[in-house]
């Protein structure tokens, strides 16, 4: 096969800003982080992965430092696409434990991915896995997020049985729990959540656990990539609920706001671009939200392009830039994800990611970007 030639100028990288420490933010934002993979672990891309610890948690410490919150051991994790509960439970353990020693805030993913769809499993099955890995998450010490689950989508009959399961989960925790809708454009398993295709139809459904459970509830996180769905439902929260963005693609607009109210964030677009986004909370916790905005703006077209459809392998561009930026010595992942996506694809995060002034070292992007487009035939 012939070797392609580099794009002309893909890899005259320039120097972005250098991070800096965390202000005074008026927002709440949690990055929802990736795990590192071991590259050298003996393990089938089939049977999930092993998990370097020490790059993992160093991660965390990074995104602690620039005064995100953590979000564990969500989708960004490859939760569902490589790491199993067990995995992901012993990931919780370790990330609250470096949260709770230095001060930080993390909140945990709780599923129930221990349980396999299918026609036997019930309602009460599925409460019971939910509470079993709540139960393990809260015993941590972490907040517990309640991530969609595919065996609900499965195994509901309509919108009553979404009622009954988050109202017998959350009357049993301890601490009030982030809820997550996760659209379907990142799981196609989640097609029809809270009992409808339709999504303004599911948002009442949504809107009346809300409710019914206020007390129980500190906010909810949706991932609809729809700021006028988020906006809609954001004006009818009860009171004390957040809104938490998961709009990858509308997530500077929304976290501003507009007269009636803003969105806190719970982004996995947070990962890979968390210096400058770092950057543009300290700017908007002092007032300047014209700063905000000049800092995000040229990393909507980044986020855009790493979440493009199919959203699900976005983690592949997240992976992709925390190797580009020193934060691993690899460009591999559990379950073989690394070849989820495109050359193409992985040279046009390359120039995006150049634009929003995401490379603090040029020289090492550069120099680690050539060797992973060489092993897929381009060559400088």
């Amino acid at each position: 096969m012939a070797h392609l030639d580099l794009p002309d100028g893909l890899l005259d990288l320039k120097a972005g800003p250098p991070p800096e420490p965390a202000g005074n933010w008026n927002r709440i934002a949690y990055a929802a982080a990736h795990v590192v993979a071991d590259p050298m672990a003996d393990v089938d891309p089939g049977e999930g992965g092993a998990v370097d610890w020490d790059r993992t948690l160093a991660y965390r410490e990074h995104l602690w430092s620039l005064g995100f919150g953590v979000a564990e051991a969500m989708d960004t994790a490859q939760r569902g696409m490589g790491l199993d509960w067990s995995q992901a439970l012993e990931l919780i353990q370790r990330s609250t434990a470096a949260a709770q020693a230095g001060g930080h805030r993390i909140a945990s993913g709780a599923g129930t991915d221990q349980l396999a769809p299918g026609p036997d499993v019930t309602i009460d099955d599925v409460i019971a896995a939910y509470e079993e890995q709540c139960e393990q998450v809260e015993k941590t010490g972490s907040r517990v997020i309640l991530m969609a689950s595919r065996a609900l989508a499965a195994a509901a009959s309509g919108p009553e049985d979404y009622a009954k399961v988050y109202s017998r989960v959350l009357d049993g925790l301890q601490q009030p729990a982030i809820l997550h809708w996760l659209g379907e454009m990142f799981d196609p398993a989640l097609l029809g959540y809270w009992g409808s295709q339709d999504h303004m139809t599911a948002m009442e459904t949504c809107l009346g656990v809300l409710n019914d459970n206020a007390a129980k509830i500190d906010g909810i996180k949706i991932s609809l990539l729809s700021a006028e769905k988020e906006i809609a439902m954001r004006r009818r929260l009860p009171d004390g609920v957040r809104m938490y963005t998961g709009d990858d693609f509308n997530y500077a607009d929304l976290i501003a706001g507009d007269e009636q109210g803003y969105s806190d964030a719970l982004l996995g677009i947070f990962d890979p671009i968390a210096t400058a986004a770092g950057r543009a909370f300290n700017r908007l916790g002092e007032g300047d939200e014209r700063a905000f905005h000049e800092i995000l703006e040229p990393t909507v077209p980044l986020s855009r392009h790493v979440f493009k459809a199919p959203t699900r392998f976005y983690k592949t561009g997240v992976v992709f830039l925390a190797y580009l930026t020193g934060h691993q010595d690899h460009f591999t992942m559990i379950a073989g994800q690394e070849g989820a996506r495109s050359t193409q694809h992985l040279c046009r995060i390359l120039r995006l990611a150049n634009d929003a002034g995401l490379f603090a070292d040029p020289e090492m992007a550069a120099a680690r970007a050539r060797p992973v487009l060489a092993a897929r035939g381009v060559t400088a």
